[in-house]
Protein backbone atom coordinates (compact mmCIF):
# COMPACT_ATOMS: atom_id res chain seq x y z
CA UNK A 1 0.00 0.00 0.00
CA UNK A 2 1.71 3.63 -0.84
CA UNK A 3 1.29 6.07 1.73
CA UNK A 4 1.17 9.79 1.08
CA UNK A 5 2.87 11.12 2.74
CA UNK A 6 5.76 10.58 4.68
CA UNK A 7 6.46 14.37 5.63
CA UNK A 8 3.47 14.50 7.99
CA UNK A 9 5.31 11.48 9.77
CA UNK A 10 8.92 13.07 9.46
CA UNK A 11 7.19 16.99 10.53
CA UNK A 12 5.77 15.38 13.52
CA UNK A 13 8.33 13.22 14.95
CA UNK A 14 10.80 16.83 14.90
CA UNK A 15 8.44 17.69 17.80
CA UNK A 16 7.81 14.71 19.20
CA UNK A 17 11.13 12.80 19.13
CA UNK A 18 10.23 8.98 20.09
CA UNK A 19 7.35 9.34 17.66
CA UNK A 20 10.31 8.65 14.86
CA UNK A 21 11.30 4.97 15.23
CA UNK A 22 7.54 3.50 15.48
CA UNK A 23 6.44 6.10 12.65
CA UNK A 24 8.52 4.94 10.39
CA UNK A 25 8.05 0.64 11.26
CA UNK A 26 4.05 1.85 11.12
CA UNK A 27 4.98 2.86 7.15
CA UNK A 28 6.99 0.78 6.44
CA UNK A 29 4.20 -2.37 7.78
CA UNK A 30 1.57 -0.58 5.93
CA UNK A 31 4.11 0.10 2.94
CA UNK A 32 5.01 -3.88 2.13
CA UNK A 33 1.42 -4.42 3.33
CA UNK A 34 -1.34 -5.70 0.79
CA UNK A 35 -4.94 -5.14 2.17
CA UNK A 36 -8.13 -5.38 0.64
CA UNK A 37 -10.16 -4.79 4.04
CA UNK A 38 -10.41 -3.41 7.34
CA UNK A 39 -10.03 -6.71 8.82
CA UNK A 40 -6.83 -7.21 7.12
CA UNK A 41 -5.80 -4.45 8.35
CA UNK A 42 -6.83 -5.33 11.81
CA UNK A 43 -4.72 -8.23 11.70
CA UNK A 44 -1.58 -6.34 11.63
CA UNK A 45 -2.11 -3.78 13.41
CA UNK A 46 -4.32 -4.98 16.44
CA UNK A 47 -5.07 -1.76 17.97
CA UNK A 48 -6.67 -0.09 14.74
CA UNK A 49 -10.21 1.35 14.70
CA UNK A 50 -12.62 2.21 12.08
CA UNK A 51 -14.44 6.00 12.40
CA UNK A 52 -16.24 6.11 9.67
CA UNK A 53 -14.40 6.76 6.56
CA UNK A 54 -10.88 6.90 8.56
CA UNK A 55 -9.00 5.05 10.44
CA UNK A 56 -7.28 5.46 13.77
CA UNK A 57 -3.29 3.65 14.78
CA UNK A 58 -2.56 3.12 18.03
CA UNK A 59 1.37 4.66 18.20
CA UNK A 60 3.93 4.34 20.45
CA UNK A 61 1.36 2.25 23.10
CA UNK A 62 -1.48 4.76 22.16
CA UNK A 63 0.38 8.11 22.81
CA UNK A 64 0.08 9.49 20.07
CA UNK A 65 -2.22 8.51 17.10
CA UNK A 66 -2.16 8.04 13.26
CA UNK A 67 -5.44 9.14 11.52
CA UNK A 68 -5.90 7.93 7.60
CA UNK A 69 -7.89 7.17 4.62
CA UNK A 70 -7.17 4.02 3.03
CA UNK A 71 -8.41 3.90 -0.72
CA UNK A 72 -8.32 -0.20 -0.70
CA UNK A 73 -9.47 -0.78 -4.84
CA UNK A 74 -6.32 1.55 -5.28
CA UNK A 75 -3.99 0.54 -2.48
CA UNK A 76 -3.26 4.33 -0.97
CA UNK A 77 -3.23 5.24 2.61
CA UNK A 78 -3.46 9.14 2.99
CA UNK A 79 -2.11 10.31 6.14
CA UNK A 80 -4.52 13.13 7.33
CA UNK A 81 -3.08 13.53 10.56
CA UNK A 82 -0.56 12.39 13.76
CA UNK A 83 -1.38 13.89 16.67
CA UNK A 84 -0.77 13.40 19.99
CA UNK A 85 -3.15 11.98 22.33
CA UNK A 86 -4.52 14.87 23.77
CA UNK A 87 -4.72 16.89 20.68
CA UNK A 88 -6.67 14.23 19.01
CA UNK A 89 -9.33 14.18 21.95
CA UNK A 90 -9.56 17.72 21.39
CA UNK A 91 -9.74 17.58 18.13
CA UNK A 92 -12.55 15.26 18.52
CA UNK A 93 -12.14 13.27 15.55
CA UNK A 94 -14.41 10.52 16.90
CA UNK A 95 -17.51 12.78 17.35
Amino acid sequence: MRVITNRRLVEFSTKHRDSSEPLQAWRKLMEFGFFKNFSEVKTVFNSVDQVRDLYVFNICGNKYRLVAFLQFERQLCYIKAVLTHKDYDKDGWKK
